[in-house]
């Protein structure tokens, strides 16, 4: 349902042109918000400021997002392997969605909200 609103919302904005980013983003800040609070209330604000939509994500989590490093790989590092590719099997693809808010959003952080919970916001420029 927060993906038709936020659909909606940049239409009505005359910013569809930007709408593959910003549910991109919207929806790894609302994966996380999951993972880390599951069966919590979770928030979600979606504003729109000067040049840049505001998406926002607020949970009862304590813990605090961790950026974990990229590391650029070159097609010499790949080496196939079936067990990797088996469903169920998805360690080696976590830790990518924060680096993937980071390089859609000309910024993103965290805003604590004690005495619990956390707003994990991002801008996308258009």
């Amino acid at each position: 349902m927060a993906r038709s609103l936020v659909e909606f919302r940049l239409q009505e904005w005359g910013l569809a042109w930007i709408a593959g980013d910003v549910l991109l983003v919207a929806g790894e800040l609302v994966a996380n918000a999951v993972k880390y609070a599951p069966d919590q209330e979770i928030r979600v604000r979606f504003t729109r400021e000067a040049g840049v939509v505001v998406l926002a994500v607020w949970d009862s989590s304590g813990a605090m997002p961790v950026v974990r490093p990229v590391v650029e790989l070159t097609l010499d590092d790949i080496v196939p392997d079936e067990w990797a590719l088996d469903p169920g099997h998805d360690e080696g693809t976590r830790g990518r969605g924060l680096p993937i808010v980071q390089a859609l959003s000309v910024d993103c952080g965290v805003t604590e909200t004690p005495p619990c919970g956390k707003w994990v916001w991002a801008k996308v420029a258009f």
